[in-house]
């Protein structure tokens, strides 16, 4: 999977298992931290974190207006904290989200670090229908899902996993995991 190179926000969070597992995949990583630096990646990755903390991080560093001017050519894929920023709307007025995906979302649903768990999923959208350890920890919950946005992946009833266009907003964290098929259904299903 060489030939582009894949750029993972890195102004907080966990964005070095994102590295670690796209370069597992054999992917050119870029650790993005200055707003210039996206010019030279062909998709980006917004890791988990603290949704509020990366607010105040991409306000500081002027990433709002790029990354929005990025996602027109590019795509994005935002897990956890990643895809609260994502979103078009968040429960918490302290967070100022994206809005590149039509959803709702309400930060820390599932419950606090002590209530983080894992459930063994299918991934119906891809042809392997072994289980995927989705990884959920102080995990927002989506509330409400446009008519143009495509639900992956539900967890009891609930969207954990959704798409729209070249967007893909994650609940979990799939970086956690030594499997590497969402990272790889990203890198093959949306073009750059």
């Amino acid at each position: 999977m060489t030939g582009r190179k894949i750029g993972i926000l890195a102004l907080q969070g966990d964005f070095a298992k994102h590295e670690a597992m796209l370069k597992s995949l054999h992917v050119d990583t870029l650790l993005v931290k200055k707003a210039k630096e996206l010019d030279a990646c062909d998709g980006l990755v917004i890791p988990g974190g603290e949704s509020t903390t990366l607010t105040k991080l991409m306000r500081l560093y002027g990433m709002y207006e790029p990354i929005r001017e990025f996602s027109l050519t590019r795509p994005i894929m935002g897990t956890c904290a990643g895809m609260i920023m994502l979103a078009s709307q968040v429960d918490d007025e302290r967070i100022t989200p994206l809005q590149l995906i039509d959803i709702s979302v309400k930060r820390n649903a599932y419950g606090r670090q002590i209530d983080s768990f894992i459930s063994e999923v299918k991934l119906p959208f891809l042809a392997n229908d072994s289980p995927f350890r989705a990884i959920f920890i102080r995990a927002p919950q989506i509330t409400a899902v446009g008519s143009d946005v495509e639900i992956l992946l539900e967890l009891d009833k609930k969207p954990v996993m959704v798409r729209n266009r070249n967007i893909l907003a994650l609940a979990f964290h799939p970086e956690l995991t030594d499997d590497s098929r969402i990272h790889r259904y990203f890198l093959e299903n949306f073009s750059a």
